[in-house]
Order: structure tokens, then sequence, then C-alpha cells
């Protein structure tokens, strides 16, 4: 069996383990409906081992580290936090003394979430490309030079090395480990079983413009940008979007960089080929998608797509489309 184990340690960000946890489980029990036996055998494992309580106060029973280095792990996750949970384990010197050990003998290794900081002070992240939550971008690139933050990646895949961003995103990762491990329909079936609104490639950005923007923006763009997203296929020029904000357009456009980090059309560009990439993963045809995000006709829409994510949509549609 291949044998996974999730590092955890008081104040452990309880998703961060539960939700990959439930993937792997979730494709063995997949596996058994079609008369196979089960792939995945999952372990958790702290310093001290035994019970180990998790942010939300649910605690979870678990093996001591230096147990658990007895037996090879095919996959090693380390679990985020918070800063304040965070603090004590980067000060223990008994993660130092197993878990590069660990990692080094691990078929693949990474973290979730935030538990990229974990790896990088050990310094296992040195020369590679992560993924952290978007909180934990600016300090760990700032703390550990010799780590290459994607601030914008669900998760990074570097060769044995996988890293997700924040929280729900390392059931992204976790998926595309069984895709992986097993198959794409596996995958996908775990994915469905789960509810989920669709297996989110690592590309992705953490954050939806819509998302991205409520962040930055005061409340009066907030909602701007919401009717924008309803109105993707509908003209959306800057004298239209600043009419509707009560705004002269170069006041509308001054406050709106301010607050969101761009310029209208840009935001209004990454919102619709956003879209578009959720429109290609169905299936749908290029003439199509390019009438519902407004970048009609179709040889506009190539245009921007390539030239935004270097790729031309048809060939990512047929490598990402679930038919």
């Amino acid at each position: 069996m291949h044998r996974l184990a999730f590092i955890v340690y008081p104040g452990f960000e309880l998703l961060d383990t539960s939700g990959p946890i439930s993937v792997f489980t979730g494709a063995n029990r997949a596996l058994g409906v079609s008369g196979k036996p089960p792939f995945y055998a999952i372990d958790l494992i702290s310093a001290a081992g035994g019970p180990v309580t998790s942010s939300s106060g649910v605690a979870v029973h678990t093996q001591s580290l230096e147990e658990r280095s007895r037996e090879a792990v095919d996959t090693l996750l380390v679990a985020g936090a918070e800063s304040e949970h965070l603090l004590p384990v980067l000060a223990d010197s008994v993660w130092a003394a197993w878990v590069p050990d660990l990692a080094r003998k691990a078929r693949r290794f990474g973290s979730v979430c935030s538990g990229a900081i974990i790896l990088a002070r050990l310094g296992l992240l040195d020369g590679h490309r992560v993924a952290t939550h978007w909180d934990a971008c600016t300090p760990l690139a700032a703390t550990f030079p010799a780590v290459t933050v994607d601030p914008d990646a669900l998760y990074v895949v570097d060769g044995r090395l996988w890293t997700s961003a924040g929280v729900t995103t390392g059931i992204d990762m976790a998926l595309a480990m069984v895709a992986q491990d097993l198959s794409a329909d596996i995958a996908g079936a775990v994915a469905k079983r789960l509810v989920l609104y669709a297996r989110r490639p690592g590309y992705q950005s953490q954050f939806s413009p819509l998302l991205q923007a409520q962040v930055k923006a005061d409340s009066p763009f907030a909602d701007l940008i919401a009717w924008i997203l309803a109105n993707l296929g509908s003209p959306l020029e800057v004298p239209r979007l600043a009419e509707r904000a009560g705004l002269s357009e170069r006041t509308f456009h001054r406050k709106f960089v301010a607050a969101t980090g761009q310029t209208p059309a840009r935001f209004v560009e990454t919102a619709r080929l956003d879209a578009a990439r959720m429109l290609l993963c169905r299936g749908l045809s290029l003439k199509s998608v390019a009438v519902e995000v407004g970048l009609s006709p179709a040889t506009r829409f190539c245009e921007a797509f390539e030239r935004r994510f270097g790729i031309a949509p048809r060939l990512f549609r047929e490598m990402h489309a679930e038919f």
C-alpha cells in the first residue's frame, strides 16, 4: 500500500488534514466499489505522539516522529496553522532531528497551506517553487530568499515536492495526487462523491477576481464587481462602469486602481478569462465561450487567452475538459 503521513502539532488547521484524508479514503472507497483493494494507508504523526488538539478543538491520535521514522513513508505532508501555532514548532529541535530524513526518503513530500513555512525553516524548500496561503506568501519569500513563492497557484508540483495554497486547496492537491497515482477517473469519482463544484487545477489562482477585489476594494466597488461578474457578456467599457459607479471616468479609473490594484480594463479581462477557463473545462466550443464572456469574435478571444496563459484555448480545452 501507499503510505501517507500527515505531520500535525498543537493548533494545526484541521481541514488541512481532514480534507485531503477524505480524498484519499474516498479513492480507497472508489477502488473497493470496482472490486480492487485499497491503495492508501494513512497515519498522523507529531513530535511526541499521542493526542494532538487542532485549532478547532478537535483532537486526533498520532504516532511520534521517532516511532514513524522506522518505516518508509511514500508521501509526507505537513499541515498548516496560524502564526501563533507555527512559532513553537519552528523553535522545536525535534522537527529538525526527524522531518528532513523522512522527507528525503519519501517518494514525495510537501505541505498544505502555511505548512510550507515549516519545510522552509528546515531547508527543504531551497531552490524550489512553492505555493502557500496568500497571507504567508510575502513573509515566506522575505524570510527565505532561496525559495520561489508562487502567489497565484492553488498548488505547485516541483519534482518530489508538492505544496498547496490556503486550506481547501489541499483537497485540490490531493485530487491531483490521486489522479497521478491511480487515474483521472478515480479522482473525478472522488470529487463527485465529495460534491465538489469542480476539480480545480493547480494553475488556477487562489483568488477569483471577485474575492481578490473584495478583499482590497471598498464596498461600493465590491457591488460593482459583483455586477461585472454577472454581466461578462455585456459591453463593460470604462464609461459604462464609471457611470454605474456614479463617478467621472478619470476619478473612477484612479479610485478603482487604488482599491483593487488593477485598471478596470485589466480587471474585466481577467474576470472574463477566468470564466472562460471554467467554460472550456466544461467542453464548450470556442465560439460559445467567446460569446458567454464578452470576447467575441472567437479570434479575439483566442488572442487574449493565448496572450494571458501562453496556451491556445483549443489545446487548453483538450487538456482539461471533462466531457
